[in-house]
């Protein structure tokens, strides 16, 4: 069960800390306005589109990563384990 807790928060560790990196240069148009949510504006370069699809994926994974880990991969678990007993 602790590679399952330790996978689960190393994927919202680093997701997470990718994705306000991302949202940071690309969502924040000065300290006194909204930060890391704002719209972001502009279409951009091909680099930038690519940043974008990055950092919408990273916060997917932020979400997601902790919840299989946590939840669904031990309750898969414990249900197959009730249905072999």
């Amino acid at each position: 069960m602790a590679d399952e807790f330790m996978k689960g928060f190393a994927l919202f560790i680093v997701c997470g800390m990718l994705w306000m990196v991302l949202a940071g240069w690309y969502n924040t148009a000065g300290f006194e306005s909204t930060q890391l949510i704002a719209e972001t504006t502009g279409a951009g370069t091909i680099y930038d589109q690519i940043a974008y699809v990055l950092r919408d994926g990273l916060l997917v994974a932020t979400i997601l990563g902790p919840v299989v880990f946590w939840l669904l991969i031990p309750l898969s678990r414990a249900l197959g384990g009730d249905v072999e007993n």
